[in-house]
């Protein structure tokens, strides 16, 4: 008996064991059906002859203009795509916040003395106040310019070479890397020095803080961004000088003294009011789970913000406009916002993460396009390195388009990097931004750097990877 017993055990021992041998050889289900993929062929072609997204961001940045926080244009441009997504029957929410309002004013600079200078004369420079800097005194200032690299010559000099001076961070955007493709990484290297390049000249005693444009424009157009202060170190101004100047003023430096003056006049106001834009394509099964569709609203007050982001937005829009004259309906909710505030402050992705903090498990996925409108190469993705290959049957369908890659990256975007930290999977896509930087917070990024047909794929992209995602028949990797 006890042996029979003993028998039947290890029988069942054995059978349990190629039960589970099998079951892990299973291929995982499918993330998504065949349906969704011919469906998903479906939008590609239409998102291909849809020039939608164009007219959207022909109207943000040619009717409505600059779209700066705090500005009667951001709130224009809020009401107009709120308006845009109720006709196509989402509903729409508009989330209060209160976003930072700062002023650009009189911005104005020239060299007063250098080197072989004929007499009587100056030379005017072309410059941009960094956003969130303090002013110049109202009669501006006058002060010797030192020529640093780096923060590391900065440092070699010390205070006694700096102290009531005009610092010039003459760092070079890295074009051999953005000729290759690379202009993300070019903008790295460089936007430190737009960053931080007044505390680090305050930390020694400098008047004023002046840095080579950050971008790569060659055609004497001043890249303006962003400025931080440290409250440990006096304030001190901040702006950025086109490369043609910064290289002119290194140029005069080597061969004597060079004196500057400098009138800056912006001014913080107290905090306006502003709104992320929400609208929800209810999905059919699954509507409290919700992928992203986004891109940022605001513009700096220079151009008009078609690079940056109207086309983000545009090509964002038109994924439920798409769905809609299909007569598709996602499993998923697919939310569209358009981010408040995030050209100096980020508060509109903060504050949506933020009032999401207790339902982020529902949040199935996250996208924004916030890196131009140039040709797609892929998909971007920040996520368990399993996400690439969750998402391949995607990629097949993109590849038609030249846009089948993928990389993974720490994050993808800058309103939905809250939402990345807090482990939903996020894509973007993957831009080749050689050109890009060019443009970027200037006076330049206006519409007629659109290429309608690279929109169309964009737009594509979008549509094609968010049906998909709210279709997906299980969770990806988190």
């Amino acid at each position: 008996m006890i042996s029979t017993m003993r028998t039947l055990l290890n029988t069942v021992a054995a059978i349990s064991m190629i039960v589970a041998t099998l079951s892990a050889q299973q291929p995982p289900a499918p993330l998504f059906s065949q349906k969704t993929i011919d469906e998903a062929r479906q939008i590609h072609a239409a998102a291909l002859r849809s020039d939608k997204a164009y007219e959207w961001t022909a109207f943000l940045t040619n009717n409505i203009g600059p779209r700066f926080s705090g500005t009667p244009q951001a709130a224009r441009a809020e009401q107009y795509v709120a308006e845009e997504m109720r006709k196509l029957g989402l509903d729409v929410e508009l989330q209060k916040l209160k976003v930072p309002h700062w002023v650009r004013g009189e911005e104005k600079a020239e060299l007063t003395s250098w080197p072989g200078m004929a007499a009587g004369t100056v030379q005017k420079l072309v410059l941009k106040t960094l956003g969130g800097s303090i002013a110049t005194p109202p009669e501006g200032l006058e002060a010797e310019v030192v020529v640093v690299e780096n923060f590391a010559e900065l440092e070699k000099l010390g205070r006694e070479r700096i102290a009531g001076k005009v610092v010039v961070f003459n760092y070079r955007y890295d074009r051999r890397l953005s000729d290759a493709g690379f202009g993300l990484e070019a903008y790295g290297q460089a936007v430190q020095y737009r960053g931080g390049g007044a505390i680090a000249a305050a930390r020694y005693g400098a008047v004023a803080s002046l840095v080579r444009s950050a971008g790569g424009s060659q055609n004497r157009l001043a890249h303006t961004g962003g400025m931080r202060y440290d409250p440990a170190v006096a304030k001190i101004p901040g702006a950025a000088l086109s490369h043609e100047d910064a290289d002119m003023i290194a140029h005069l430096a080597k061969q004597g003294t060079v004196r500057l003056r400098l009138k800056l006049t912006p001014q913080t106001l107290p905090d306006a009011d502003g709104h992320n834009v929400i609208a929800d394509l209810r999905g059919s099964e699954l509507p409290d789970e919700v992928v992203i569709v986004s891109g940022h609203l605001d513009s700096w007050d220079v151009g008009t913000g078609a690079l940056d982001d109207a086309g983000g937005v545009a090509v964002s829009m038109q994924v439920a406009y798409i769905l809609k004259q299909l007569g598709l309906r996602p499993k998923r909710t697919i939310r569209f916002i358009a981010y408040a505030n995030e050209e100096n402050g980020l508060v509109g992705g903060r504050e949506y993460a933020a009032r999401e903090s207790t339902r982020i498990e529902k949040h199935f996925a996250a996208m924004e396009s916030d890196l131009g409108v140039s040709h797609p190469v892929g998909v971007l993705y920040a996520g368990r390195p399993e996400v690439g290959a969750a998402i391949d049957p995607i990629l097949q369908i993109l590849r038609a388009q030249g846009s089948g890659l993928t990389r993974r990256e720490g994050g993808v975007g800058a309103d939905i990097g809250p939402l990345t930290q807090r482990g939903v999977p996020s894509f973007a896509p993957w831009f080749n931004t050689r050109k890009y930087f060019d443009y970027h917070h200037t006076e330049a990024d206006t519409f007629d750097k659109i290429d309608p047909d690279e929109m169309k794929k964009l737009g594509a992209l979008m549509a094609v990877l968010a049906y998909a995602l709210a279709n997906a028949n299980g969770p990806l990797p988190r």
